[in-house]
């Protein structure tokens, strides 16, 4: 299985390796070794140039440790949890809607605690360990509970994602963009799932890397800028007409998901390109991408549309590693709900507008008696109020009334005024919908890694196993050999890696062993180009550039090195371009 033999060389060559291994490790969690840290910086990089570069979104960074207030706004210290059912001989511990899968290979992702308990019972399914039974199905919060301050009196949670760190931090992200949309921000880092019983490596983790924009819209304007130079681009996309009626996926045109309704926005399916570009330039193949829209049953409520970058994988099936979604306005309004601030922007229009409006005058020498200090609550619940409800009950009872914490009062017209004028006004309050494209970093990778794992012959017919990954975000760019381990070779050689280094290129300097056993080691890790001093390199001042994937060689000049490996690496020119 390529799996395996690709964690086989990601373990051995320090990519990518279980944490704690002296302690007999814990799951879910993952170390990123020498190489692995340089190639998921790398990737990250990637990703902030496509949206902060390309995009021009800016970056924040909000705390990882949230107050208990905040994510009970966003719902999820109530409903972030996964369906748990325990062992009762062994206490082993399982999702509920996993084993169900396993066991009779059916979807329940969605289905209430009960439905998933009888489910259970009526297939007979049992513990895989010691085959003991299935205790009742209940709700486990998947969040890492902690204590702010010595007292501990303050709750807090590691956070669950990033999105609600941007969220929170609306009101000054909007002024800072003068409250003129559209406009979007990103964040990037670690968020923590005290997952149920993670057994998928780093496809599960409960501790992960995201990349997440959050872009604000105007509700009644989805269009996008760039919409004109997409819309003749291909998609593979799995929409819910295909999963519904087992129907394979379809290719189609950007154009013709929008103009069918397939996909619901034209910025979100702008994401959608933007997703599957990311993908192909980490080498990820065509076919084995799709994109797949949530069914109506497992679609979040707040969403409106939602599709998920899938790649293939022979472990674990279509894997998704990228969720985009129109999230409406729904964590604005739970936020203002919660905070009682005011989370809208100004829309100003074209022109301006007439129109009709009803002014609202209070007598406040009737007010004070009455209402005494509930004056101000009276004020703002009569002035919320339809006037034409206030007029009627003052036509048909001569009085009307209200309620205010639980105090009931009547009052007739010498309290409150209406007056009907007209008026231009410049524009009006709204708030945002977001649309949300979530990168799963640690997926990503693995992703990259499954799909370059490469098997072939190298120049001398033997096997190898390497790591074909893109030289754009290759952990390592260059391998600086010295033909033999002689001073008169490594001198020349170290004034190259020095130089290659000073330009911010990281190299990888190796002497031990054949200059094919070499090559093969640099290969295995995915470096894409090897430069050779030999001999004539000290009377020519020349060196060997070995392209890792084709075994081309060409021999150029040593001053010429950095910019030649920066080039190549930026994909601004190709190998077989170079002049000797």
């Amino acid at each position: 299985m390529t799996n395996e033999k690709m964690m086989s060389i990601a373990k051995k060559r320090g990519i990518l390796y279980p944490s704690f291994e002296i302690y007999s490790g814990v799951a879910g969690f993952y170390d990123y070794g020498p190489v692995g840290g340089l190639l998921k910086t790398n990737i990250m990089n990637l990703w902030r140039e496509y949206y902060v570069s390309k995009e021009r979104f800016f970056e924040i960074e909000a705390p990882t440790v949230m107050p208990k207030e905040t994510l009970k706004a966003s719902g999820h210290v109530d409903n972030f949890t996964d369906p748990m059912t325990q062992c009762n001989e062994c206490k082993e511990i399982y999702r509920a809607d996993h084993i169900i899968e396993e066991n009779i290979d059916r979807d329940v992702e969605g289905l209430p605690d009960e439905s998933l308990t009888q489910i259970i019972k009526d297939n007979n399914i049992v513990c895989t360990e010691c085959g003991g039974s299935l205790d009742d199905v209940r709700s486990y919060n998947l969040m890492f509970k902690t204590e702010i301050g010595a007292s501990g009196k303050q709750v807090g949670y590691m956070r669950p994602e990033t999105a609600q760190g941007i969220f929170i931090a609306f009101k000054r992200i909007s002024r800072f963009y003068k409250d003129k949309l559209p406009f979007g921000i990103v964040q990037l880092g670690k968020s923590y799932r005290n997952e149920l019983s993670p057994r998928q490596g780093v496809i599960r983790l409960r501790e992960f890397t995201q990349a997440e924009a959050e872009i604000f819209v105007d509700p009644s304007d989805k269009s996008h800028r760039n919409y004109e130079h997409i819309k003749n681009y291909e998609l593979k996309l799995y929409g819910q007409k295909q999963q519904l009626n087992n129907e394979e996926p379809i290719r189609v045109l950007v154009k013709d998901a929008i103009d069918n309704n397939i996909v619901s926005s034209q910025t979100l399916i702008y994401q959608i390109v933007i997703a599957k570009s990311f993908l192909t330039d980490l080498g990820i193949p065509d076919d084995a991408i799709r994109f797949r829209q949530h069914l109506p049953d497992e679609m979040a409520h707040y969403a409106i549309d939602c599709w998920d970058a899938e790649v293939k994988t022979d472990q674990y099936g279509w894997v998704e590693i990228i969720g985009i979604a129109d999230r409406t306005d729904f964590d604005l309004q739970s936020h203002i709900k919660h905070s009682k601030e005011d989370l809208s922007v100004f829309k100003e229009y074209d022109t301006p507008k007439e129109v009709t409006v009803t002014k609202t005058s209070f007598n406040m020498k009737k007010f004070g008696p009455v209402f005494k200090k509930d004056s101000s609550k009276a004020k703002e619940i009569l002035e919320n109020t339809d006037a034409e409800s206030i007029l009627k009950s003052f036509e048909e009872n001569g009085n009307y009334t209200f309620t205010i914490d639980d105090t009931e009062y009547t009052i007739d017209d010498s309290f409150v005024s209406f007056e009907t004028v007209n008026e231009k006004i410049k524009g009006e309050r709204i708030i945002p919908h977001v649309i949300e494209p979530s990168y799963g970093i640690d997926r990503i990778i693995y992703s990259t890694l499954l799909h370059s794992y490469t098997e072939d012959t190298n120049e001398e017919g033997e096997s190898r196993a390497y790591l074909k990954i893109p030289a754009k975000v290759a952990p390592i760019k260059a391998s600086v050999l010295p033909l033999v381990n002689k001073e008169e070779l490594t001198s020349i050689a170290n004034d190259i890696e020095n130089t290659l280094r000073d330009n911010n290129i990281i190299t990888n300097y190796d002497t031990s062993g054949t200059i094919g056993r070499r090559y093969a080691r640099a290969d295995e890790i995915g470096i894409p180009y090897a430069i050779t001093v030999d001999y004539d390199s000290i009377e020519d001042k020349k060196v060997t550039i070995r392209n890792r994937d084709t075994f081309k060689q060409k021999r150029v000049s040593i001053r010429r090195i950095p910019m030649l490996i920066k080039q190549l690496t930026d994909n601004e020119i190709e190998f077989d371009e170079i002049e000797e």
